[in-house]
């Protein structure tokens, strides 16, 4: 089985492609029992974030399982592969350090990716897709984020994507303060962008979601009211900031809707950040006069704040993931190298129950200790060097030589003296 992972994120596919290989937190569980029942994995687990989508598996077959990737969202591997990055067993083990670490995200240094890759694994880990080389990878993931966190300022003046949001919005209106504001959606990144707008006290805010009940509890965080997402057409003319984050498989959020919102507002100007993948706001909304919109990808030139510096922090973590990579590699080769040395000692154990077996039996007949004790010596030293006599006898080819400073090295045999 080879250790690989394979997939697409903000720097190799645009997001109209993401958006199509994304999996809904929902859609995993149910991915992944697909993946291993398909025998292209024997161990697997899905990261899908808004900047990426990644498969980590063990497999017999990368291309079966990249295969698999593009026939679940109804692709062909030729629709997908321009945009795919593969990595085998230390490049994957590099990967998962610098993503977990936030050297791999739009936000250099950046610790949100880092909560959603532990709650992708723990996913796999419900859905019993894990095994000992994830199980591996993972765990040390997680501990070379933590050593880098401690040892680096690679996180030191980021800007979020959340504040990233506040930052883009206060480009279109002069004060936060005199805006209503609508969120839709309730997930961990509509709370945190929530969190930043409502530190500038803006005039309203409202949260649309599909469980009335979740939504109403994050706007009560807030002060704010909960809407249903069945009168957002109603009500988005009240609203001068519209950001959403679902995991709608289709928009939420049409042109005709957008059109007469802006009609109903005597064409003052919308402020529109669609952060979901895939997107929950038509494209063609940005297409509209007196609309902003605007989607993750976007967000680059806001989040470019301070990434000089720290920039030259992700230089000293890139030394700790190189070491922890190295190890990683190693504990991969012992494992490799484990089948061959317990057949090494169950043939040596076959052995061992061969030769006192007949010592028992000549023990039996009444034959003296010492001599059954010298046979038994003899026969089992016959035994265990039998193999390696027979192959250094039978040697030829190029291999030979090797042959002959393995079986010297393996028993400490220095024949020139």
């Amino acid at each position: 089985m080879h250790l690989v992972a394979f997939g697409l994120n903000h720097q190799t596919a645009p997001l109209e492609v993401r958006e199509k290989l994304a999996f809904s937190a929902e859609a995993l569980p149910e991915a992944l029992g697909r993946l291993l029942d398909s025998h292209a994995a024997q161990e697997a687990a899905i990261i899908s974030t808004c900047n990426r989508t990644e498969i980590y598996c063990s497999c017999p077959d990368p291309l079966r399982a990249i295969a698999w990737l593009a026939q679940y969202h109804d692709l062909t591997p030729e629709q997908v592969a321009p945009y795919l990055y593969r990595m085998d067993a230390s490049e994957a083990a590099r990967h998962a350090f610098r993503v977990t670490s936030g050297l791999d995200s739009m936000v250099l240094g950046e610790t949100q990716i880092l909560g959603q890759f532990k709650d992708a694994v723990r996913i796999a880990q419900e859905a019993g897709a894990l095994g000992p080389q994830l199980n591996a990878l993972f765990q040390r993931a997680f501990s070379v984020a933590k050593e880098v966190r401690s040892k680096t300022a690679v996180g030191a003046n980021s800007v979020s994507m959340s504040a990233a949001a506040v930052k883009l919005a206060e480009q279109i209106f002069p004060s936060i303060g005199e805006l209503n504001i609508l969120f839709i959606g309730a997930g961990e990144m509509i709370e945190l962008v929530a969190t930043h707008f409502a530190a500038r006290q803006p005039a309203l805010i409202a949260v649309a979601n599909r469980t009335l009940e979740r939504g109403r509890a994050l706007a009560e965080r807030f002060g704010g009211q909960a809407l249903s997402l069945s009168d957002l057409s109603d009500v988005l003319p009240r609203f001068d900031v519209v950001i959403t984050s679902t995991a709608s498989q289709l928009p939420l959020v049409g042109k005709g809707m957008v059109e007469r919102a802006i009609k109903a507002r005597r064409h003052r100007p919308m402020f529109m950040l669609d952060m979901a993948v895939p997107r929950d706001i038509e494209p063609e909304v940005g297409q509209l006069a007196d609309v902003f919109l605007y989607t993750v990808d976007d967000l680059a030139s806001v989040v470019e704040v301070g990434r000089e510096a720290r920039q030259v922090a992700a230089t000293e973590a890139e030394s700790i993931i190189v070491a922890r990579v190295a190890e990683f590699s190693q504990w991969l080769k012992q494992r490799e190298i484990v089948p061959l040395i317990r057949a090494l000692r169950d043939e040596g154990e076959r052995m061992r129950r061969h030769v006192l077996e007949a010592a028992k039996k000549q023990l039996e007949r009444g034959e003296p200790v010492e001599k059954v004790l010298e046979a038994l010596s003899i026969q089992l030293t016959n035994k265990l060097m039998h193999a390696p006599t027979q192959a250094l006898s039978a040697r030829t080819g190029v291999d030979s030589d090797a042959l002959v400073q393995a079986v010297a090295r393996v028993y400490h045999l220095h024949p020139e003296s």
